[in-house]
């Protein structure tokens, strides 16, 4: 008997690690698609609870407002560009993979911050850790995001650049709007 989260445990780390045969882990359903979702609007939820509590409202809202946009931009940029190459099948085992493969980015920080940590302690300068780590880390979910598209909606290598940069070009423009007016 398998136990549902391990198995969207065990889809993220084949993903993480470039094994298409993770997607098998995850569900083509909404209601999959949801689950996959709600950690992502509950834990903004609360930390805005927080701040609403010791009276930073506006920033609080549009903190919430920013986190909502860059949840939401992904799934509605990948599902429309999904709908124009007719790959709409595909789409929702695709958008319930890349949300759970979220997840993906702490566990990488912590791997690549080790490595780093081995590569300081044989001598390579801190600063130079320090200034390689945001560079690998963008690098690593930029491949990642690529092989989720390519893999998960069956697009040309070419295609699934678009999808990454036209999700991470709306979700970047849709998160800072918030930000910006709370100013």
């Amino acid at each position: 008997m398998s136990l549902p989260g391990l198995s969207v445990i065990r889809g993220v780390l084949r993903l993480a690690t470039f094994h298409v045969d993770g997607f098998r882990n995850f569900g083509d359903s909404t209601a999959h698609f949801t689950a996959s979702l709600a950690p992502f609007i509950a834990l903004p939820l609360v930390g805005t609870a927080i701040m609403l509590m010791h009276g930073d409202g506006t920033p609080a809202l549009a903190e919430l407002l920013a986190t909502w946009a860059a949840l939401l931009a992904p799934p509605v940029v990948s599902w429309e560009l999904a709908r124009f190459w007719r790959r709409e099948a595909a789409w929702l085992r695709y958008a319930t993979a890349f949300n759970w493969c979220l997840w993906a980015m702490p566990l990488a920080v912590l791997a690549i911050s080790m490595v780093l940590g081995v590569l300081v302690t044989l001598g390579v300068p801190l600063d130079l850790g320090a200034k390689t780590l945001p560079a690998i880390l963008l690098a690593y979910g930029a491949g990642l995001h690529w092989f989720l598209a390519r893999r998960g909606l069956d697009l040309s290598a070419g295609k699934a650049v678009v999808v990454v940069l036209l999700t991470n070009l709306a979700t970047t423009v849709l998160a800072l709007g918030p930000l910006a007016f709370s100013r």
